[in-house]
């Protein structure tokens, strides 16, 4: 039982040392929060909760993957490399890509409902 509680216990250790360490992650939070104030403040209904709190995971946990794979690169490879550049711009690029497609999703969820307060 103690191993299991001991997982848990890493893990949140994990996503907070990526939290302290990473201004992505810090960025990605804070438009979580935000996406999380305009749901409420714009109603959204359940099937579009879900589909954002989905994106929030997706974007989060390949952010946390993006850390991992950048430091383990720097572990093994602390010189110049350009196989080692090439693993964390790809890393980068992943996230970058589920940042996007989050972006746009989020805006076939809230624009309509913003352009209808609007008009």
């Amino acid at each position: 039982m103690k191993k299991f509680i001991n997982s848990f216990k890493y893990a949140i250790e994990g996503i907070m040392s990526s939290f302290k360490s990473e201004r992505n992650m810090k960025i990605h939070v804070f438009i979580m929060l935000l996406v999380i104030i305009f749901g409420i403040i714009l109603k959204i209904n359940k099937y579009e909760w879900m589909i954002v709190i989905i994106l929030f995971g997706i974007v989060i946990s390949s952010e946390l993957f993006n850390t991992a794979i950048e430091t383990v690169v720097n572990l093994v490879s602390p010189n110049k490399n350009s196989l080692a550049k090439l693993a964390k711009d790809i890393s980068a690029g992943a996230v970058l890509i589920n940042a996007i497609v989050s972006i746009i999703i989020g805006l076939i969820i809230f624009l309509p409902k913003i352009i209808h307060i609007i008009i």
